[in-house]
Formats: C-alpha cells, sequence, structure tokens
C-alpha cells in the first residue's frame, strides 16, 4: 500500500500531466539511457569476436574467453596471469582512490565554511567562482594543466625563480599532472553535496558545543561528520566513479609509462575493434566499482535513502 500512496502523492503534488512527463523521462533515462546499453554491453562481453557474416551462426555461442584473457592473457592457461592489464586495472582503482580522498580532504574544510557563513555576498562571489572554470571544456582544461606542468610550465618557471629546483621537474612522467587533473576535474562533485548537507545543520549544536568546552576536533568528529554523512558519501561516490572511468585526462595528462584501465577499454573498442573484449574489460571495471563503494558504504554505515538526502 506504501507504494500506491506515494504515487497518487507524487501526481497530486505535480498534477496528472507534468507528473507523467516527469515520470516517463526519468523512466526514458534509467531505462533508455542507463540499462538497455549497458545490458547490451554485458551481452557482448560474453561473445566471441566474429566477422559480420558469422554473426547468428553456429559459432556465435556465448563463452567467457573475454574474461579469461583478462585474467589469463593470449595464452589462456591458468598459472600465468595477464600480469600488465591486471596491474594497469589495481593501479587505476588505488589511484581513483587516492583523487578521492585527496579532494575530500582540500574540500572538507572550504564545504565547512560555505555551510557554516551565513549567505554573505562574498560567499556568493567564492561560488560563483569555483563555478566559472567549469564553463571551459574539460579536455580544454586537461590541456592547460598540461602546459601549467610542462617542463617549461608555470609550475616549474615558479619554483626555479624561487630556487627551490634546479632543473625542471618532470611532472607529467611522475603522474602529478595526471592526479591534480583528476583531482581538478571533480572536485566541485565534491564540495557541493558536503555543501549542501553542512548548509543544514544547526549552528546552535556547534555553539552549545563549544560553550561545554569541546574542542574544533571533537566538534567534527561527533557533530558535522556525522551530519555531513550522507554529502560525504554521495560526493566520494561521485568522484571515485568518475576517476575510475576517466579518459580524457588520463590520455592527455598521463606519462609515457602510465596507463589508465579505460584507455585499455578504448583500445579494444576503436584500435582493435573488438568490441566484445572491451565490453567484457568495461564489466569488469563498472562491477568492481560498484562492488567497492556499497562495500565502503556498508563499512560507514551509510544507505542509498541517506545520500538520496
Amino acid at each position: 500500500m506504501k507504494k500506491p500512496l506515494i504515487f497518487s502523492q507524487f501526481f497530486r503534488n505535480n498534477g496528472k500531466m507534468m507528473g507523467g512527463i516527469m515520470m516517463f523521462l526519468v523512466a526514458f533515462w534509467i531505462i533508455v539511457l542507463i540499462l538497455l546499453p549497458q545490458l547490451s554491453m554485458l551481452d557482448f562481453s560474453f561473445r566471441f569476436n566474429l566477422p559480420p557474416k558469422e554473426l547468428g551462426g553456429p559459432k556465435d555461442v556465448y563463452t567467457l574467453h573475454n574474461y579469461r584473457y583478462l585474467l589469463y592473457g593470449a595464452d589462456g592457461k591458468e598459472g600465468t596471469y595477464n600480469t600488465v592489464d591486471l596491474m594497469v586495472f589495481v593501479r587505476t582503482i588505488i589511484a581513483a582512490m587516492a583523487v578521492t580522498i585527496a579532494d575530500l580532504i582540500l574540500c572538507y574544510p572550504l564545504a565547512y565554511y560555505l555551510g557554516q557563513s551565513k549567505g554573505t555576498g562574498f560567499v556568493r562571489l567564492l561560488v560563483v567562482l569555483l563555478i566559472i572554470p567549469y564553463w571551459i571544456n574539460e579536455i580544454l582544461r586537461a590541456f592547460a594543466l598540461r602546459i601549467i606542468f610542462a617542463d617549461s610550465g608555470i609550475v616549474n618557471d615558479v619554483l626555479m625563480t624561487l630556487h627551490l629546483i634546479k632543473e625542471p621537474i618532470d611532472f607529467i612522467r611522475a603522474d602529478i599532472a595526471l592526479y591534480a587533473g583528476l583531482g581538478y576535474a571533480y572536485i566541485l562533485l565534491m564540495l557541493f553535496p558536503m555543501y549542501n548537507v553542512i548548509e543544514s545543520l544547526d549552528r546552535n549544536q556547534i555553539e552549545a558545543a563549544r560553550d561545554m568546552g569541546a574542542s574544533w576536533t571533537r566538534i567534527h568528529r561527533r557533530i558535522v561528520i556525522p551530519h555531513a554523512k550522507p554529502g560525504i558519501s554521495s560526493g566520494m561516490t561521485m568522484v571515485f566513479m568518475l576517476s575510475a572511468g576517466a579518459l580524457a585526462a588520463p590520455q592527455i595528462l598521463g606519462g609515457p609509462s602510465s596507463l589508465w584501465f579505460t584507455q585499455l577499454v578504448y583500445q579494444w573498442f576503436n584500435g582493435s575493434l573488438n568490441w566484445q573484449q572491451g565490453s567484457a574489460y568495461a564489466i569488469v571495471l563498472l562491477v568492481s566499482s560498484i562492488v567497492i563503494v556499497m562495500t565502503f558504504m556498508k563499512i560507514f554505515k551509510v544507505n542509498m535513502g541517506d545520500i538520496g538526502k
């Protein structure tokens, strides 16, 4: 009885026509733009890469070959693992976690300041200044960062002018530019969910804790962070998923020895024209990312309902 009541309340609040349009758009978004492409990719991942004339024939059957390739390589023998691709996968997941944690550390103080400020003109100006750089395309921002971190870029020029280094640092080869680019690309997705939640925190709770002698560390640990947990979880989920699935930043800012797992997927799809193998790699990345997110949500006792708030 609860679901019909929810839908009846929804249509009562929005009207039958507008409610129907909204429901159709949500269903179209979920089914056509998310579920069907993912199911199609899942089906591709269990197929052989066959010439067009053999599709639908006796050889067009389901197989685990594409997943075995990721584990064991071209030989397909157990015990001889595909260490190159597997290490790229592990490095991508660890790097995405590092970018997520770095964004959290950078954004939490700013989100707290913005959320607990009383809506002054300076705060609104600061929010606008944070948004304006994102009017520029992500690819252009990545190329700009590559110029900034280049051997003759601004960062090296400043460090050499201050006599902190004697020769330019190769930020590209060290992947510093890549991590900075990924963190910068998705930092607002970490900031604004936390800001929206912290803004709803009653300031009287903080003042009462301070009057009772609680330290700032204790206030944040016992009051602010528990209240901001849904925003933190939402921001970390989005940053991690997008960082693990990024392609533009690794392509532009990655060094010659660094490789992102999405680049392997791209190579299978567009370089080798093996959509089946590329689909298997993409499904592994998707499922692994979801499992990691759900695991951390369980560890920190956060559910989807909290994030939806």
